[in-house]
């Protein structure tokens, strides 16, 4: 392999080296803390690292990976939010019992299988990059390993995500049998070629979907969610709402985008049809829950639903505006909800977790900076201006009207207000003080320094790129130029 192939991969390597030193340390003495510390620079020098893998890009290292500014700049967001939810973790399970110092080395490895995911060029890397993070999932949910809810829901996980893959891998084989091809570039030559639409090619792709469906918690593929979501430790949770949703978005994105799948025009009511019910199901079934987990499990689902709507106009508009706008959104879908459940992670005790809508109540009065935290990242979620979630909103808005999709538009509409009333509930109820005699117990613990660190900085960016987000803007840009060339 050429030197300059060793640069562009570099980020990668330094992730397989950092989970291979984790192992070893393991091996010699269990420390939380030095596992963690060993995760979290790895992560750092991963991001460093992506500097001189962006002098090498664009660069096809073999059939299976294509580094380009495009991965790159998914690449980094995924490892930011590793590095933010590897924060929260060290807080959250240091005053947990059990052996838990493998969990640092699964975040890395998951986030291996993500940046994987966000470069890949061919159904080989493709299908290995969603294995990698999805088994590493599969553990990571479990923790801690001394209480029910956790390992009932990586079993549940365990098992639809291995429905999710059987999906996938019959969606392959049916696009190999008909073109005899793996990689997208040649996926894209064949399906060009072809006179009239492929009904295999377009059931292939429609299994695909289905597969990632699963993987994005979008209706009817979303019964997983809010159970995994209220079962995993907080900041786990934090972790799979972002950053493995964010590299299935990304990979999505660009197998559409490169494979031509765009062409299958049958293809664009079946998303709108998925878009609508993961807008308005998602955001209904949140008006009825009352733990704060589920939901903002549903509230996940109904998110996602808002970024296939731009994800759909790519049929109609030029594929710059569609990866800006799915870029920005993911960038304050990633702060709010790492943000949220980071919230959720310091008020959750040993014992419990900070689930109840009873544990919010007075929560201004008691914890006035977490209650204002979680008010903000409420609002950025709620599309409210003055914060990235508006601006990103707003990317959604302008997607779809360019695309005439008005009938997405309007379940984005009737959405955002259902969601506006369940973000103002929990708002209330912070506000609202507790009843005489009757106290809640919260967690109030002096060693959160890294989740406040954490949770500070995540509210300073929401509000930067609120208010200033022509930076962001530009770099978004120049990622999604090569979808124009």
């Amino acid at each position: 392999m050429k030197l300059g192939s060793l640069i562009a991969l570099a980020p990668f390597l330094a992730m397989t080296v950092t989970a291979v030193a984790a192992m070893l340390a393991i091996a010699v003495k269990r420390n939380l803390a030095l596992i963690n510390g060993i995760a979290g620079a790895g992560i750092v020098i991963s991001l460093l690292l992506l500097a001189p893998a962006r002098q090498q890009a664009p660069a096809q290292v073999t059939p299976l990976l294509r580094i380009d500014d495009y991965a790159l700049f998914f690449i980094a967001l995924l490892l930011c939010a590793g590095l933010a939810v590897l924060g929260l973790c060290h807080d959250y399970f240091k005053e947990r019992g059990g052996e838990n110092e493998e969990l640092p080395l699964l975040l890395v490895t998951a986030l291996l299988g993500g940046s994987v995911l966000a470069a890949s060029s061919h159904f080989a890397a493709f299908f290995l990059g969603l294995e990698i993070l999805s088994i590493s999932l599969f553990t990571l949910i479990g923790y801690p390993v001394n209480q029910l809810r956790p390992l009932e829901a990586a079993i549940k996980y365990l098992i639809l995500s291995g429905v999710s893959s059987a999906f996938l891998l019959m969606g392959i084989a049916f696009l190999y049998a008909q073109s005899g091809e793996l990689s997208f570039n040649g996926m894209s030559r064949f399906i060009l070629s072809q006179p009239a639409m492929n009904t295999v090619v377009l059931s292939g792709i429609v299994l695909i979907v289905a597969g990632l469906g699963f993987k994005l918690s979008l209706v009817p593929f979303h019964l997983w969610t809010p159970d995994v979501y209220e079962g995993a430790p907080a900041p786990v949770t934090a972790f799979i709402a972002t950053v493995s949703k964010g590299a299935v978005f990304a990979l999505l994105l660009r197998l559409f985008a490169e494979t031509g799948s765009y062409a299958y025009a049958p293809l664009q009511p079946v998303l709108g049809f998925i878009a609508v019910l993961s807008i308005l199901g998602g955001n209904l079934l949140a008006l009825l829950q009352k733990n704060v987990k589920r939901l903002l499990a549903y509230s996940s689902i109904a998110h996602m639903g808002y970024l296939l709507v731009a994800f759909i106009a790519g049929a109609r508009i030029a594929k710059p505006l569609v990866v800006e706008s799915v870029g920005f959104y993911l960038v304050a879908y990633f702060i709010t909800t790492i943000g949220a459940f980071g919230v959720v992670s310091v008020l959750s005790s040993a014992d419990q977790e900070a689930g109840d809508m009873a544990v919010y109540r007075g929560l201004f009065w008691r914890r006035p900076w977490l209650a204002g935290t979680f008010t903000l990242m409420l609002l950025s979620l709620a599309g409210i201006p003055l914060t990235a979630g508006f601006i990103g909103k707003f990317y959604i808005f302008a997607s779809g009207a360019d695309g005439k999709l008005w009938g997405l538009l309007a379940a984005v509409i009737v959405g955002s207000g259902l969601g506006l009333f369940y973000y103002l509930r929990i708002i209330v109820t912070m506000s609202t003080e507790e009843d005489e005699g009757k106290e809640t117990e919260l967690r109030t613990m002096p060693g959160e320094q890294l989740s406040a660190l954490t949770l500070a900085v995540l509210s300073l960016l929401l509000v930067w790129f609120g208010i200033l987000p022509e930076s962001l803007i530009h770099s978004i840009r120049a990622v999604a130029d090569i979808f124009g060339k």
